[in-house]
């Protein structure tokens, strides 16, 4: 599509509907979404940027330069700004934060310091907190000139900016104005450190149930607050993440990415794939005289490696599924193996006396249904136990465990599979020709 007609489209989705600008930009080069970007009124500039993923923003703002980032990051909400300047260059994010206003770059720049998937990196920092000295005709005057969007809970802090602890409206309402508010505080309530895993944050918050956590810093002065929603929403972005790296897929490609991206996140996990895919054919050629005499192993592979490749990638879910949700306690990782381990040498034994008669029913030869029978349950145990383990040894070794586990399980129930099929077809070769 030509640009002009692709210019045309985000116009008319910018105003309505910036959410399906934002994605029609990010299915374009990022210089080519810079030259439309640029093009649009302030408003709507601003408006369909505040909507860009931040990697997609942050590669079409590089086009822009420092002046045009830092107009459009103004207008748009300071968490996603901060987000957003995380995926810049650090002379251009210098550049950019240099020349916004004082309160708002002193903002961005608290949030800055924290990793997106920590509760500093993912709080609101906009938020209304009354200082414990006030009387109560003062704290609600405070109240009513606050930022409706900014009130969540009555917080209450010390002159220093350590929270203190919480207000309940009605007693607020109800309580003398000249009286003091310090005797109305409730002092005990739950706080998230700004270090917090998003994780840790999301159990949280499912078991508590507050409309909004208070984020605090090591000593305890009130930074933002975190929302469910947002809990929901990273969650569920890290549950598509996941989904992609363990295919090989980059993070932070989308179904309409330029095929620049796909190209680029893509080709270094084929060309990984590619290589254990060769490590599995020298396997299968070690064994080339075996296949010449018993042909019917050839039309046989599939099915070996093929059930191995399921069952390992059912354990594989279920441990990446506990690993996200922080089901495994401290000890459990062995239990965990081994109960894979042993579900998976139950199933392979299930299946592998089905597969054996109806190799036999097919082919005729007691030989050949052993094989595959044996063949069968040492593969279905292997990727159970691989399904399990490698997520566990990445996460042990400090690397994501998501990142093309697949991939890596897949290298194992091939490689495995086609050893011990044809291994045991050297064994019983007597009882196959």
């Amino acid at each position: 599509m030509a640009i002009s007609a692709m210019e045309a489209m985000v116009r008319s989705f910018a105003s309505a509907h910036p959410a399906d600008a934002a994605r029609c930009l990010e299915g374009l080069e990022p210089a080519e979404a810079a030259t439309i970007l640029k093009r649009l009124s302030g408003r709507l500039a601003g408006s369909v940027t505040e909507r860009l993923t931040p990697t997609a923003a942050g590669a079409i703002l590089t086009q822009l330069g420092a002046d045009t980032t830092r107009e459009l990051l103004g207008a748009v909400p300071v968490r996603q700004a901060a987000a957003i300047l995380q995926n810049l260059e650090d002379a251009l994010r210098e550049a950019t934060l240099s020349g916004l206003d004082s309160d708002r770059a002193k903002t961005i720049g608290r949030l800055l310091q924290y990793p997106l998937d920590t509760a500093g990196g993912m709080m609101d920092p906009n938020i209304t907190a009354i200082p414990i000295d006030l009387t109560v005709a003062a704290a609600i005057a405070s109240l009513r000139r606050a930022q409706r969007q900014t009130l969540y809970y009555l917080y209450v802090t010390d002159r220093e900016g350590k929270l203190i602890g919480v207000l309940n409206m009605r007693e607020l309402l109800l309580a003398s104005p000249r009286d003091l508010i310090e005797p109305l505080i409730k002092r005990e309530l739950v706080t998230i450190p700004a270090t917090m895993s998003r994780y840790e944050v999301a159990d949280l918050v499912q078991r508590r149930r507050f409309v909004a956590l208070p984020v605090v810093d090591s000593d305890g002065h009130l930074l933002g607050v975190v929302k469910p929603e947002e809990i929901i929403g990273a969650l569920q972005q890290e549950a598509f993440t996941d989904l992609q790296k363990m295919v090989g897929v980059g993070e932070d490609e989308r179904a309409l990415s330029p095929v620049s991206m796909v190209v680029r996140k893509r080709l270094p996990w084929l060309y990984v794939n590619l290589a254990t895919a060769f490590i599995a054919s020298a396997v299968v050629g070690l064994f080339e005289g075996t296949i010449e005499k018993v042909t019917a192993l050839a039309v046989l592979l599939p099915v070996v490696a093929g059930q191995g490749g399921n069952t390992g990638a059912q354990s594989l879910a279920i441990v990446m599924r506990g690993i996200a949700l922080r089901e495994l306690v401290p000890g459990s990782t062995r239990r965990l193996i081994e109960k894979e381990a042993l579900g998976a040498l139950l199933n392979g034994i299930a299946i592998a006396v089905v597969t054996g008669v109806a190799v036999f029913f097919w082919d005729g030869r007691i030989g050949l249904m052993i094989v595959i029978t044996l063949a069968m349950i040492v593969n279905m145990t292997a990727a159970g136990l691989a399904g399990a383990a490698i997520p566990l040894v990445l996460r042990a070794m400090g690397r994501d465990p998501a990142q093309s586990a697949s991939i890596f399980l897949t290298t194992v129930t091939d490689v495995v599979g086609f050893a011990a099929f044809l291994g045991f077809a050297v064994l019983f070769m007597p009882y196959l020709v």
